[in-house]
């Protein structure tokens, strides 16, 4: 197994690749004519396309504020003017209000200058602007931008739990309602993200929303504990078709480190064992490729080829979330077998995402681990 040497030589690596991402969003991604940043960003550094998505526009902000206000060498004003410039930039242009819908629904994408060119029927624009102000509001201590957090997030429950129809999406009669992954596990990221130090009022106001978020994630867990799957139906039973076979193993794993830190957080040893077995070996099992290494992005549970076309493809973030899954489960249980995995899978990482000429990391290679997108952002990654 490991050492502790050898794990601090993996700490070390990846604070000297965190340094390099940072320093390259720093270098080229601000906007400073119109605010906010450019996220369609070349392997050198040149922008490509002008267009600003929102999803990544929120998770910049988030991270230059959590970067600022967690680690001291991220302490510097040139971070947190551009976190504020980004944030001005998200609040002035990100919330599209259209007719009869509802004040709070954010544009997927946005021009240079912040006119809305589309929107997503979910919520996932809305969640990445909750977790972008609700961070910000902690280093500025700005009151107004965490009610806006707090009330942009009352809005998303009310989409989820009640009435989805201010999403925008027509009901049609063969679309049947589903539980996509996705949501619970977005909102019990926000549910940390909002009560994260805020005190016990804070955390009992969510704390049932939380637990709703777990009982929907661990509907998830199908065929007798064998499989997770992204879609089930409302019921927690399985789907037919594509939809209802489609696995996401980055994703499972994602989901086993939130269930983890829930977990600590309630002293829940039972969900602590649950997420470790069936959200973090065993997608890892079903989703590494024996052949080539890395992660599937798609598989289908009974072995059909699933339809997305980039499935077979080896993606950064699913290998990010392995990497954080693994290593704290390891910490929150020392077994193992589990730092040998967090082993494997950071062996793959680091050998085939990071650019050592340009910088940042590669995000998209093809099924054997060769590069065959090779700009550093995109429509998705930031």
């Amino acid at each position: 197994t490991m050492s502790a040497l050898q794990l601090e030589e993996c700490r070390q690596r990846i604070r000297s690749e965190l340094d390099k991402v940072v320093d390259f969003w720093l270098k080229y991604s601000h906007d400073t004519e119109h605010g906010g940043f450019f996220t369609c960003i070349g392997r050198d550094g040149k922008v490509y396309d002008e267009l600003k998505y929102v999803w990544l526009q929120g998770r910049q902000v988030w991270m230059y504020c959590r970067l600022y206000r967690t680690m001291d060498r991220f302490r510097k004003p040139e971070i947190l003017e551009a976190a504020k410039a980004g944030a001005a930039f998200l609040r002035k242009f990100a919330r599209v209000s259209s007719g009869s819908s509802s004040q709070w629904k954010c544009a997927f994408c946005l021009t240079r200058d912040g006119k809305a060119v589309k929107i997503q029927r979910t919520i996932f624009s809305e969640c990445f602007y909750i977790m972008a102000m609700d961070e910000l509001s902690r280093v500025t201590a700005d009151k107004d931008m965490q009610l806006e957090a707090v009330q942009m997030m009352e809005q998303l429950i009310y989409w989820v739990q009640e009435d989805s129809s201010g999403l925008g999406r027509p009901q049609l009669p063969g679309d049947v309602p589903t539980n996509s992954m996705a949501v619970p596990m977005m909102l019990l990221c926000l549910v940390q993200q909002l009560t994260e130090g805020r005190g016990p009022e804070v955390v009992q106001k969510y704390r049932e929303l939380g637990s709703w978020c777990v009982q929907q994630i661990l509907q998830h867990i199908q065929r007798d504990g064998t499989a997770i799957l992204e879609n089930v139906s409302l019921e927690g039973a399985e789907l037919p078709g594509c939809q209802g076979r489609l696995q996401n193993p980055g994703h499972a794993l994602e989901a086993g480190w939130f269930l983890l830190q829930f977990s600590a957080e309630r002293g829940d040893e039972e969900l602590q064992s649950t997420a470790i077995n069936k959200f973090v070996e065993l997608p890892y099992q079903y989703g590494w490729d024996k052949e080539h290494g890395g992660l599937f992005y798609f598989l289908d549970v009974d072995g059909h080829c699933p339809t997305q076309l980039e499935w077979s493809m080896k993606l950064w973030w699913p290998h990010c979330e392995a990497v954080i899954a693994f290593l704290m489960a390891y910490s929150q249980t020392k077994r193992p077998e589990l730092l040998e995995r967090f082993a494997q899978v950071y062996e793959y990482t680091f050998s085939h995402f990071p650019d050592a000429e340009s910088g940042e990391w590669f995000g998209y290679l093809t099924q054997e681990g060769k590069v065959v997108l090779d700009f550093k952002g995109g429509p998705f990654k930031g």
